[in-house]
């Protein structure tokens, strides 16, 4: 089945999330998660013995088979792991569950990602991708490698600074608004951004995500079998994953460009890259996006992420176009981040950004947007390997 076959067979009926700060969960990976997913249920009114298939990323060692003996499900059907690193395979793992659904292999799938401090340590430090040629000098963490690139889209590719900033202080506007955001009642100003510590450069401390404890779930259901349930169904309406050739954590010697870019653009050989392919399958583009929630592993990823979408114009246009009035709801010409994102909500390895899109179209969100028809949810930029998927109401059909 093509992409464009699959727009709207699938749609998010039930979301949950939880978190904490780091270190501060009262339970394990696998009791959170299962709290998630029967909170996720019941936000849908399904009896989670029904669930079929689970989907996750990034690691984890509560599979379906686990999860599915101790919700005693009536059957596994389908239990996947999408891989890529960190955050990059996000919104790939919700097009994973809807591509079951659409082609019959499963019938109730649970998207779930659970964060403990106690059960697996801390992501900020050398875990998962990082070749030997990196830590020999001194490269560690995600931080520096996502730095390395984005001071290369600011020298060489002439985006001003500023427009992190201004993704930044978009963040902890929203969360003012949302009291469970981590954020809440710690509004920022450009003194305190700009006065804050320098973590690699030209990351300071507000241009870095949180890292909280928690989980989150989504259940997905056919479109035919949504419309009878609780909830507004979210339609997915198209999603894309992948990277360029040579995007890739062994060597980190992209070719032309790409190096400053987030992953989503063109492959080596011309074809086109994951966003071109977002909205192929969409049958539609950038200007049909209402509201965006982009995975701030740190600012700049996130800017090169819009930049790759057409979202945002590159060099130094950017500047003009990322301002906060642009980048706040409810009128703002590109809402971003509405719950306050991984910057200022919580960061659950980003999966809590799916959940704030999914309430933009129900009209639920702390900071909604006026009308809003198309959310748009971009994974982890920068990663080996990335992914976006856009959501719609039934009228986007």
């Amino acid at each position: 089945m093509s992409g464009r076959g699959m727009r709207g067979a699938a749609a998010v009926v039930g979301v949950a999330e939880q978190h904490y700060r780091r270190g501060e969960a009262p339970h394990g990976e696998k009791r959170m998660t299962l709290q998630a997913i029967l909170a996720a249920c019941a936000d849908a009114g399904i009896d989670p013995r029904q669930i079929d298939g689970f989907v996750s990323y990034a690691g984890g060692s509560n599979d379906g088979a686990i999860l599915g003996g101790a919700l005693m499900i009536d059957e596994l059907r389908w239990s996947n792991m999408m891989w890529g690193g960190g955050g990059g395979s996000v919104a790939a793992a919700i097009t994973n569950a809807a591509a079951a659904i659409a082609t019959g292999q499963a019938e109730c799938v649970a998207v779930y990602r659970a964060m403990s401090q106690a059960d697996t340590g801390r992501l900020g430090y050398a875990k998962y991708h990082y070749g030997s040629h990196f830590l020999a000098h001194g490269i560690g963490s995600p931080a520096q490698i996502c730095a390395m690139r984005t001071q290369r889209m600011l020298e060489h590719g002439g985006v001003p600074r500023e427009a992190m900033r201004s993704l930044v202080l978009a963040a902890y506007h929203h969360a003012q608004n949302n009291p469970t955001a981590q954020g809440y009642g710690r509004p920022l100003d450009v003194e305190t951004y700009e006065n804050s510590r320098l973590i690699a450069e030209p990351f300071h401390l507000f241009d870095c995500s949180r890292e909280s404890d928690g989980a989150v779930a989504l259940i997905l259901v056919s479109a035919e079998r949504a419309r009878d349930l609780r909830q507004d169904p979210v339609y997915l309406l198209a999603g894309a994953q992948g990277a360029p050739g040579g995007f890739s954590e062994l060597i980190d010697n992209d070719l032309g460009e790409q190096y400053m870019t987030a992953g989503f653009g063109p492959a080596n050989n011309g074809k086109p890259g994951v966003a071109e392919r977002l909205w192929t399958a969409a049958g539609l583009g950038p200007d049909d996006v209402d509201v965006v929630q982009v995975y701030e592993n740190f600012s700049g990823p996130a800017v090169a992420a819009l930049i790759d979408h057409g979202l945002c114009p590159p060099g130094e246009a950017a500047g003009e176009f990322m301002t906060v009035e642009n980048l706040t709801a409810p009128s703002g010409k590109l809402p971003v981040n509405t719950s306050g994102g991984n910057l200022a909500d919580s960061f659950v390895n980003g999966l809590n950004l799916a959940v704030e899109a999914v309430r933009q179209i129900r009209r639920t969100s702390p900071n909604q947007v006026v009308g809003a028809e198309t959310s748009l949810f971009i994974g982890g930029p920068m990663a080996p390997l990335v992914s976006s998927v856009l959501f719609g109401n039934e009228d986007t059909l």
